[in-house]
């Protein structure tokens, strides 16, 4: 990888871990809306979230919000680093 990308790759993390702290742990407005209303109790979901309310799970403190930021960032990073290749290929 060229340096410029690392540099980019190593800001974007570091925003990521000290940014995610600030981020609010208030519901969004459709959670607030169920709550409201009452059927937040009858709410399914159809997929796992590996990061459930940007958290780590088994990591109690500001570190598990920051590592979710961080591994977020890395995850995304990683998959469109993959189509980018991908991508490259069909040229």
């Amino acid at each position: 990888m060229k340096k410029r990308l690392v540099l980019w790759v190593a800001v974007s993390l570091f925003i990521a871990g000290a940014v995610s702290l600030l981020a609010s742990t208030d519901p969004d407005g459709y959670e607030k809306a169920g709550e409201q209303l009452g059927f937040i109790d009858r709410a399914t979901s159809y997929m796992h979230s590996p990061l459930p309310d940007y958290a780590i799970p088994g990591v109690h403190s500001w570190l598990s919000t920051s590592l979710a930021g961080i591994f977020g960032v890395a995850i995304t990073f990683g998959l469109f680093l993959l189509l980018g290749k991908m991508a490259g290929k069909r040229r």
